[in-house]
């Protein structure tokens, strides 16, 4: 498989003078897109990322092979951490629904980018990643990714929960949020409607969860035009970037 060439907005360049080690390599798995920054030491980007399309259905060694070629050309880094759109449980592959290849399952990405990249590695949920970047740290917070498919993630007083794939469990009609919510499911019912489901969907993830504040991220949040309560905030889709940082700050899952 031919590894596909990076496209940013501009050419990567080494870290200004301004940015403070330790650098963290932040990879960003998407079911359309593989993206990928450098952060400083308190997860500023100090290059503009690199982005190729998801080679949907290729093996997991494909993948890292094609994460490898996004990589090489920005900075020096220290450290790797990557958000992925699945199950990940101490580095190892459980789910990955969205990239299509039976091969992910039991998958240790962690240990296959290692060695890759010849850097420590650290693997977590997407949405779980996402959060890390946005949450204040107090009391129940939700994350929610509206992209290719539907993720989430859970926070206690800013301690990130064990990971639940909410995205699989029945929402409406017989069909899960994922088959409601994600991509697929908003060009085929249309923004209006779609929008109608993304509000019933933060109406029950409140009821089931009390949150204090619900963030709601992924590249799919822009096309959210209902109004939202004084709980539930926009977040930029860097977020899964820029989170990577705080996956060092936290105990390995």
């Amino acid at each position: 498989m031919a590894t596909a060439k990076p496209k940013s907005r501009k050419s990567p360049s080494r870290s200004p003078a301004n940015h403070k080690a330790p650098f963290t390599l932040a990879i960003d798995v998407g079911g359309t897109g593989l993206k990928a920054s450098v952060l400083d030491s308190v997860g500023r980007m100090v290059v503009d990322r690199v982005r190729v399309e998801t080679p949907v259905g290729s093996t997991p060694d494909e993948i890292v092979t094609t994460l490898a070629g996004l990589v090489a050309p920005l900075p020096p880094s220290e450290r790797v951490s990557v958000g992925f759109p699945g199950v990940v449980r101490k580095g190892v592959v459980r789910t990955a629904p969205n990239l299509k290849h039976p091969g992910w399952h039991g998958f240790n990405l962690t240990a296959a980018l290692q060695k890759k990249l010849g850097k420590p590695v650290r693997v977590l949920n997407d949405a779980d990643v996402q959060g890390l970047a946005v949450i204040k740290g107090d009391g129940v917070e939700v994350v929610i990714t509206l992209g290719t498919g539907f993720g989430t993630a859970l926070y206690l007083d800013g301690e990130l929960a064990p990971h639940l794939e909410l995205a699989h469990h029945p929402f409406r009609k017989g069909e899960t949020y994922e088959e409601q919510l994600g991509n697929a499911a908003r060009k085929g019912a249309g923004n209006k409607d779609w929008n109608k489901r993304v509000k019933r969907a933060v109406e029950q993830l409140e009821e089931l969860t009390h949150f204090d504040h619900l963030y709601m991220g992924g590249g799919n949040a822009r096309h959210v035009t209902f109004e939202l309560p004084d709980n539930v905030t926009i977040v930029s889709n860097d977020a899964g970037i820029t989170g990577g940082v705080h996956l060092w700050r936290i105990q390995p899952r």
